[in-house]
């Protein structure tokens, strides 16, 4: 069966404008009922990246969320915001990015992504911890932020899942597969595949290019996406923004895991990416290692310690 990917213009973040287009965007894939039911915890995951520079497009807007919340909690769902921010909490980053007013307007919970669970993803990544709180949500909505990306060319609805990895261990996956993108990009895979998004809406209406993806700098783009197959959906913005998908090691190792092979295998009921195309969409000026670039001795450090104070009492806390 082919997947379905929404592709629509969307201009504004005006709250009334913007559920129309919405409710546009997610009619294809059967609406927001086709997600959740009534009772439903419905873990939202933003892109939470930084407080740092609120203005500059770096995390999904609030009002994507509110508007998302707010058709949840219409058809009795329980919607609540999660993230696992590498610096800060998800509250205070959401907070200097303007989420205040939409968290109190619906009393919608924030959850931090402190906690963790030992989850085997595969063979190859069968030490990898991510939350307990996303994994025990009983439907998880991906809303990620599209940008370009210093490390991995662009980050959209597989890269944003990464969050759900507690804060401090993202470091020492950067340094753990860092040294090869490829791995690096296939962990991203397994982390979503695990995670396994019902639904991922991708804010494309201001974009940020450039450095990103927090360094570069706001782009309008006027795209709304939508798709129950997250890597459908980034391999469909990829073309889009004209980028080659083997640049970006989360589109390239989904192609290569069989996962989404081509545009032409997936069905676009609405408009096409050759119907959005961007031709001067702008990439990092020069990618950085993703491993930090770290000496030697520091990432041996950390190994040691991650290995001794982590992964040795979660594997004992796996085996129950």
């Amino acid at each position: 069966m082919q997947p379905a990917v929404s592709l629509i213009r969307a201009n504004s973040y005006e709250i009334e404008l913007l559920r129309s287009s919405l409710l546009t965007l997610l009619e294809p894939l059967g609406g927001i009922g086709a997600i959740a039911k009534k009772g439903d915890r419905v873990l939202l995951k933003p892109n939470l990246l930084t407080g740092a520079r609120p203005g500059k497009e770096c995390t999904t807007r609030p009002e994507i969320v509110y508007c998302v919340a707010k058709m949840l909690q219409d058809i009795g769902a329980k919607p609540f915001m999660g993230d696992g921010p590498a610096f800060g909490s998800a509250r205070g980053v959401a907070e200097a990015n303007g989420y205040k007013p939409i968290l109190q307007a619906l009393n919608l919970p924030v959850v931090e992504f402190h906690g963790s669970r030992y989850q085997t993803v595969s063979e190859e990544f069968n030490h990898l911890l991510l939350s307990k709180e996303a994994m025990e949500a009983d439907v998880v909505i991906n809303l990620p932020k599209v940008k370009s990306h210093v490390q991995l060319t662009l980050t959209m609805g597989t890269k944003n899942l990464f969050g759900c990895v507690p804060g401090k261990m993202k470091a020492w996956w950067h340094m753990e597969a860092g040294k090869d993108s490829a791995r690096f990009g296939q962990m991203l895979v397994e982390t979503a595949r695990a995670i396994n998004p019902d639904l991922t809406i991708l804010d494309g209406i201001i974009g940020h290019e450039g450095n990103g993806p927090s360094g570069g700098e706001p782009r309008p783009l006027g795209i709304l996406g939508a798709s129950s197959d997250v890597f459908a959906l980034d391999r469909a913005i990829a073309e889009i923004l004209n980028v080659d998908p083997l640049l970006v090691p989360t589109v390239a190792a989904s192609m290569r895991l069989g996962l989404c092979s081509d545009v032409a295998a997936i069905d676009f009921p609405y408009l096409r990416p050759e119907d959005l195309k961007v031709l001067d969409w702008k990439l990092p000026e020069k990618l950085v290692p993703i491993d930090f670039g770290l000496p030697r001795v520091v990432q041996s450090t950390f190994k040691h310690l991650y290995i001794r104070f982590i992964k040795e009492p979660l594997s004992a806390y796996s085996a129950r």
